[in-house]
C-alpha cells in the first residue's frame, strides 16, 4: 500500500517551486524587459530599424546628442557634434568619442533613451555602438557611428506636431560581465604572447 503524501512535505515541495520560479524570472525580468522597450519604444527606448525602406520628407527635426559616463569609469565620452537637424526619413550618421584615460585596459557599454520619451518609437538606430562592450586600451580613443533617422510617419501623427527636437543620450558604464572578462583575458594573452 502507498504512504499517502505528508502534507507538510507536499507544501515544502510546493514552496520550493514557487521560490524557484520566482528566482528565474527575477533574471529573465530585464532582458525581457530590454526586449520589450526595443520592440515598443516604451520609457524613450528608440527603435532599431529592420529596413530604410521609407520616404524622406520636408519636416525636419533638431536630434541633439547627450553623452554620459558612470562615475566609476574613468572615460571621456562625448559626441563629435552636439546636434544635427535632419528631415524626417532622412538617414544620418553621426559619431561619439571615447577616450580611456585610465592605465588599465576597461571594457564599458552604454546604455541609451530619447526624451521626450513619446517620440521615442519615431526615433530608428539602424547601426549603434549600445549594448555592445567596448574595449578600450589605456589612453585608447575609438570614435563610434551611430546610424539613425526619424519615421516620417510621425508627421502623420497630429499629436507630435509640437515635438521639434528629440535628445538622443547615451551612458557608459564599466561591463563586468563574462564576455567583458573574457575581452581582458584575450588582450591578457595577446601582451604576454607579444613580450615572451
Amino acid at each position: 500500500m502507498k504512504k499517502p503524501i505528508d502534507r507538510n512535505t507536499r507544501l515544502a515541495w510546493t514552496m520550493v517551486l514557487i521560490v524557484g520560479g520566482m528566482l528565474g524570472l527575477s533574471y529573465a525580468a530585464v532582458p525581457l524587459y530590454e526586449a520589450f522597450c526595443r520592440a515598443t519604444g516604451f520609457g524613450g527606448t528608440p527603435l532599431v530599424a529592420q529596413s530604410d525602406d521609407h520616404p524622406v520628407i520636408a519636416r525636419t527635426m533638431v536630434v541633439r546628442f547627450d553623452s554620459n559616463t558612470d562615475p566609476g569609469l574613468p572615460w571621456r565620452f562625448e559626441p563629435d557634434q552636439r546636434k544635427v537637424t535632419v528631415h524626417l526619413g532622412e538617414q544620418k550618421l553621426v559619431y561619439f568619442r571615447a577616450t580611456n584615460l585610465s592605465d588599465r585596459p576597461i571594457v564599458g557599454t552604454a546604455t541609451y533613451n530619447i526624451t521626450p520619451e513619446a517620440s521615442a518609437k519615431w526615433f530608428n538606430k539602424i547601426q549603434c555602438f549600445c549594448f555592445t562592450e567596448q574595449l578600450l586600451k589605456p589612453g585608447q580613443t575609438v570614435d563610434m557611428p551611430v546610424l539613425f533617422f526619424v519615421d516620417p510617419d510621425m508627421d502623420k501623427d497630429r499629436r507630435y506636431d509640437d515635438v521639434h527636437t528629440v535628445t538622443l543620450s547615451y551612458t557608459f558604464y564599466e561591463s563586468k560581465t563574462e564576455r567583458a572578462k573574457t575581452l581582458l583575458g584575450s588582450l591578457k594573452a595577446e601582451h604576454t604572447g607579444k613580450g615572451g
